[in-house]
Order: C-alpha cells, then structure tokens, then sequence
C-alpha cells in the first residue's frame, strides 16, 4: 500500500508539473500574439488589473466613484492614497463625453517606447533618409464645428481669429470638449493650454528651395492599410511620407528629409518597445547633419479596434486625422522630469494652429487633439508634430488623398 501511496504522489507531482508547463507555454504562445502585444502597448491590461484590485479591495469606493459620490471624505481620501486609480474618479467623466474612436484604451499609444527606456545597444539602425531634390518628386458635434469654421477669419501661423471665437476658445470647459482628448493618464489644466498664448505663437518659416527645413519620419515605419499590399513601402505608412513629403516641396516650395529608417523592427522582428529611442538617435543625428530643419513630423496610422475614421474632401474620400502631444506630465498634475520637453508650449501651439486651420477649411478632417503623458521625441524642435493618420481599416487611397489636404494645411500654417 505504501508503495502505490508513493507512485499516487509521484503521478500528482508529475501532472501539477505538467499542468504548470501547458500554461506557461499557452501564456507565451498568447503573449507572442501581435493583438496582446498590441494590447499590452495601450496599456488596457495594466488598467484593467487595477480596476480588479480596487473593485476587490475597496469595492465601496469603486461604487462611490461610479454613482458619482467622487467628493465624499472616503473617495476623497482613496483617490489620493490610492494614486494608481485615480483615473476612476478622474477620467471616467471624459471618457464617457468622449467621441467615438478615441477611447483612451484604444488609442495607438506605443507605451512601452514612450517611456524611452535607453536604447539596447545593436540595434538595428535606420536606411539612410531618403532627400527629395527638385526634381524629384473623434469627431465633434457638426453643428458647433460648422459654426466655428464659419467663424475662423484665418487659421495660420498669426493665428489670427475671429473675437467671437477666442472668447469661446478661452472658456476652458469649451476648449476641452471641442478641441482635445485627454487620456487618463495625464492631465490638461487651463495655464497649460493658455489660448492666447498658444495663438500668439508665431510658427512661420521663410521658404528656402534646395534647403533642408522640414523632416518626415516614422517611428513605426511597418503600419499598413486595409488593402496594403504585403512588402510594398508605397502602401506603408512611409509611402504615406513619400506623399507628403513630394506635395510639401513640388507644390508648395519646402525643402524636405524624408527619412524612412526603420526603428520598429529588431532582428526581423516587430518590437515597438525601443522604438522611440531608436528613432531618436537617428533623427537627433540627422537635425545634427541639417541645423536648418525647422518643423519635425513623426507621421503614424492609428490602430483602434474595429474603428475606421474618414470623411469626403474634393469628392474624394479622405482619412480624418489627430494630432497627438506628449506634455510631459503624470494624471497627478506633476512634471515627468526625466521626459523634460522645453517645448511643450510650442507643440501644443503647433496642433492647435493646425486644428484650426483645418476646422475653417475642412471641418470633418480632423479628429480632437489627443493629449497623452509621454514625449514622445517632441522635445526635439519646438515646431514638432506628431499625427495619426487613419486606422489599419483605411485604405492606401483615402491615406494618399489625406497626405494632400495635410500638406495644404501644413503650408497654411507655415506660410502664414
């Protein structure tokens, strides 16, 4: 009997063992999916395992928030023990006033690379940019986008606008809901988006054939379309910067870098983890090479589930785009100080210059101004841009055709 007791345990061992090597290996085989790694960048499970913890260990708060009771004693004192679920009570209100397609959740944040984590060394580096000669070549409420394009007297680089506007603009709450999301992460107060400061910015530059003075790049170079061609670069989003790039200097007489290195892929393998620091050694390099680059742009395509965001410009249909600003600063109103960005106030002037331009010719192309902790590489130049165009549902068409409204806007703000 003793001896069948020991093969009992032998076989239980083996089998809690074995049990232990199938969900290993099925959590791997899981975790190695593009979806969960996608997922594991917006940072959906990070909040999803805090929501299961205070909902578990202080379900009368969560209920609080929920019912709306945030300012009883109790919340008030959980919210500031319990920082790491602050959003519950802070962002739970705008994310239901959001519109849809931004969903905090959703929204392409890369949040791995925005923490800029120090490069591993060996990367793979970036293909030498690509220089064009001369020869080469959410949305919101309709009615109030209406009435402020009709309001808008000019969207350039003098900002210059109607008074009836800039009084509605200087109404935080207003400003807030019409022109901006803000992910729960962080947090937007009215001395960061100061109207008539961001509006007095004056972000034009001197034209200058032959000179290098803006700079196209991809920190995700391998985002395609719905009808993406596998392995053509044109049907990419560094085909999308080809576009751009060409209309900026054939039509409107800018000198371009179109760099279209590869940050986002180690050893053939899709890693967007170090992304952000690869591109930056590469496009600090580059600004190093050519000190007269004055705007920066890291063009992108935005994934969200199930979400495909275009509209009809010219008769032509057109992907919506967001211009996207890391501000450097936690959901706790407090600096990021090892992501220091001396020029937030001039990207957030920069999206905003160029949100209303495209409110007073294009109504429907843009969607809200998404605000996100990170930097993102905006620190880099202070007329620097980063823009979402699209989803993975658009297709290479609509991409193409919204490359050219940009471009017409870009020169509008630019220009002056």
């Amino acid at each position: 009997m003793r001896g069948t007791d020991g093969l009992q345990k032998v076989l239980y061992l083996l089998i809690v063992v074995l049990g232990i090597y199938i969900i290993y290996k099925g959590g791997s085989v899981l975790l190695s999916t593009s979806m969960i790694q996608d997922r594991l960048d917006y940072g959906n499970i990070q909040r999803s395992l805090e929501d299961s913890a205070i909902r578990t260990w202080a379900p009368g708060y969560a209920a609080a928030v929920e019912n709306g009771d945030g300012e009883s004693l109790a919340s008030l004192w959980m919210e500031q023990a319990v920082p790491v679920y602050s959003h519950l009570a802070k962002g739970q209100a705008e994310e239901e006033t959001e519109t849809t397609g931004t969903d905090s959740g959703e929204i392409q944040n890369e949040a791995k690379g925005q923490k800029e984590k120090k490069a591993k060394e060996g990367g793979q580096a970036g293909t030498a940019p690509q220089i064009l000669t001369e020869t080469d070549a959410e949305t919101t409420n309709q009615t109030d986008v209406q009435v402020e394009s009709e309001e808008v007297l000019q969207a350039s680089g003098s900002s210059v606008i109607s008074e009836a506007l800039r009084t509605q603009l200087q109404d935080f709450d207003y400003l807030l809901n019409h022109y901006y999301t803000v992910d729960s992460g962080t947090t937007a107060d009215a001395d960061l988006l100061d109207v008539d400061m961001l509006l007095a910015e004056d972000l034009k530059i001197q034209k200058k054939k032959g000179v290098p003075q803006i700079l196209i790049y991809h920190t995700h170079s391998q985002e395609t379309f719905i009808d993406s061609r596998e392995g053509e670069e044109a049907d990419s989003i560094i085909g999308m910067g080809t576009v751009l790039a060409e209309e900026l200097q054939n039509t409107y007489g800018y000198g371009v870098i179109h760099d279209t290195g590869v940050y986002d892929l180690v050893d053939g393998v899709l890693d967007r983890s170090a992304a952000y620091d690869y591109a930056r050694d590469a496009v600090e390099q580059i600004l190093e090479e050519n000190p007269t680059i004055e705007v920066v742009i890291d063009l992108h395509r935005d994934g969200v589930e199930g979400q495909k965001f275009v509209t009809e410009i010219n008769g032509k249909p057109t992907s919506m785009i967001m211009f996207f600003n890391g501000i450097s600063r936690n959901s706790q109103d407090e600096p990021l100080t090892y992501l220091q960005n001396p020029y937030i106030a001039q990207n957030l002037a920069f999206s905003l210059q160029m949100q209303l331009a495209a409110r007073e010719r294009y109504p429907d192309f843009t969607r809200n101004i998404y605000l996100k902790a990170e930097r993102f590489n905006l620190h880099l130049r202070p007329r620097s841009l980063l823009i979402e165009a699209g989803t993975q549902l658009n297709t290479v068409e609509e991409e193409k055709n919204a490359m050219v409204v940009l471009a017409q806007l870009l020169d509008q703000v630019l220009c002056g």
